[in-house]
C-alpha cells in the first residue's frame, strides 16, 4: 500500500492573485513571513490566520526568497533590484545593493558563521553578507549556472542547485566550491532543503524528480508519479521527511527519507505553489501565488 497520511489543508487568503505570494519562512516571533513578489511587499501570518504587510521601498524590486536571520530579522532577496533586504519582526526594513550588476539574487539561508549566504542566479556566484551589510561574493567555475535556491549543510558548508547547470554545488566559508553533476539530463534542479537523514534534498522541476545528495556527494533520484509535476521548493518536517511544492500538478508532496512518496491536491485549481516551510506550529506552510497562504496538517 502506498505511504498516504491524512492531511488537513486551511487556506488564507492574504492578497491579490496579482500581488504573488512567493516565498516563505518561519520567523523568530511565532508567525510566518513572505515575499509578494510582484508588489514589493512583505507579510506576515500568524498560525490564527491574522495577516500585516509591509511595502518595500521599490515595489517592483521582486522580493523572492525570505529566511530568518541570526539576528532576528527576516531577511530576503530582491531579484530584480539586485539587492538584499532585512526586515525585522516590527516592520522596519532597510536593503543592501549588491556589487555585481544584475546579480539577480535567488535564494537565500543564515549560515554557520552568523551570516546570510545567498545565490546570485544572473551572475553566477554565490553572495555572503554579514548582518552589518557587508557583501562578499565567490564566482561559481561554471558559466551560466543559473545558481538558484540554497541550503546550510550539515557540514558547515552551503549546499545549493545549480539550475542551467543540471548540478548542485556546495560552498565552504571560505568559498571553495565544489560541483557535482546530476545523473538525469536536464534535470534543472531548484529548491534544496537540509534533511533530518543528514543528507540535502532537492527538487528537479525539469525531469520530475527529487534528488538526495550526501555529504560526500552521493546522488540518489526518486520518480513523481507525474513527470510533469514540476517540483519547485522542498522544506524538512519535524517527522523526518522532506515535503515539497509540484508547482505544474497544483499539490503538495511528501518523501520519506527512504523515498516513498504521497501527494495532496491542493483545495483550487492553478493554485501555483511555490515556497514552502515548516512551521512554529508544527504544520506545513506554503505560498500560492493565487494570493493565498496554506496551512497543511497530517491529522
Amino acid at each position: 500500500m502506498p505511504h498516504r497520511p491524512t492531511v488537513s489543508i486551511t487556506e488564507f487568503t492574504v492578497s491579490d492573485r496579482g500581488a504573488g505570494p512567493y516565498g516563505i519562512a518561519a520567523g523568530p516571533d511565532g508567525a510566518l513571513w513572505f515575499t509578494m513578489v510582484h508588489r514589493g511587499r512583505i507579510g506576515r501570518i500568524t498560525p490564527g490566520g491574522s495577516v500585516t504587510s509591509y511595502q518595500l521601498e521599490s515595489a517592483s524590486g521582486g522580493p523572492s526568497v525570505i529566511a530568518a536571520g541570526p539576528d532576528g530579522a527576516l531577511w530576503f532577496t530582491e531579484f530584480r533590484s539586485h539587492r538584499i533586504g532585512r526586515i525585522t519582526t516590527a516592520g522596519e526594513f532597510v536593503s543592501f545593493p549588491l556589487p555585481t550588476p544584475e546579480a539577480g539574487p535567488f535564494g537565500i539561508v543564515s549560515g554557520p558563521d552568523d551570516a546570510l549566504w545567498f545565490t546570485e542566479a544572473g551572475a553566477g556566484r554565490i553572495g555572503r553578507i554579514t548582518t552589518d551589510g557587508d557583501v562578499t561574493e565567490f564566482p561559481l567555475p561554471v558559466a551560466n549556472a543559473f545558481p538558484s535556491a540554497i541550503a546550510a549543510g550539515p557540514d558547515d558548508r552551503l549546499w545549493f542547485t545549480m539550475n542551467q547547470a543540471n548540478a548542485i554545488g556546495a560552498v565552504g566559508i571560505d568559498g571553495t566550491v565544489s560541483v557535482h553533476p546530476l545523473p538525469t539530463p536536464a534535470g534543472a534542479p531548484v529548491g534544496i532543503t537540509a534533511g533530518a537523514d543528514g543528507a540535502l534534498w532537492f527538487v528537479e522541476i525539469g525531469a520530475g524528480l527529487i534528488g538526495r545528495i550526501t555529504p560526500d556527494g552521493k546522488i540518489t533520484e526518486f520518480a513523481l508519479p507525474d513527470p510533469a509535476s514540476r517540483p519547485h521548493a522542498i522544506a524538512a518536517g519535524a517527522d523526518g521527511d522532506c515535503w515539497f511544492t509540484e508547482w505544474g500538478a497544483n499539490r503538495i508532496g511528501r518523501i520519506t527519507p527512504d523515498g516513498r512518496i504521497d501527494e495532496h491536491d491542493l483545495p483550487r485549481p492553478s493554485s501555483e505553489p511555490h515556497g514552502i516551510v515548516q512551521g512554529p506550529d508544527g504544520a506545513i506552510w506554503t505560498a500560492l501565488e493565487i494570493g493565498s497562504i496554506a496551512r497543511l496538517a497530517v491529522v
